[in-house]
């Protein structure tokens, strides 16, 4: 259900909840390849989150991105939205504009709950939540 460039952008912001800070930015290079995310397609993942306020960055020599606190609190829904756009998850799984609940597509039934709970549960978690699973052990994230 989510695209790569979506798949790419979370699990950067979780790398950089889990190992950066105001005094411990990390290079687009640094995160590449334990996240194994191409670097270029990386850099203008983490400019785009950067420029909406989901993840912080220094230039210069010091410089790099991190996660602040408030960027913690942001939903995960939000970053979908800021890669993939609205759309992408609520749209048709067969692409047909017409497809609604009332006039469904032959895959409709299928995904159609399934597709909500999960559209649900990114606009109800924050990126502190599965950072707080991290820690605690019930999920792991490649270091």
């Amino acid at each position: 259900m989510l695209s790569n460039s979506s798949k790419y952008a979370l699990k950067a912001v979780l790398y950089l909840a889990v190992n950066s800070s105001a005094k411990h930015k990390i290079l687009v290079k640094d995160i590449s390849e334990p996240t194994n995310i191409p670097k270029p397609y990386l850099s203008k993942i983490l400019q785009a989150l950067s420029r909406h306020n989901i993840v912080s960055s220094v230039r210069g020599p010091k410089g790099g991105f991190y996660l602040s606190e408030e960027n913690r609190s942001v939903r995960l829904m939000k970053i979908v939205q800021i890669i993939d756009g609205d759309n992408r998850l609520t749209s048709c799984m067969l692409s047909i504009h017409e497809c609604n609940a009332e006039h469904p597509c032959p895959m409709h039934h299928l995904v159609g709950d399934t597709k909500t709970r999960f559209v649900k549960n990114l606009e109800e978690t924050a990126v502190e939540d599965l950072v707080s699973d991290i820690e605690a052990g019930k999920s792991f994230l490649p270091l």
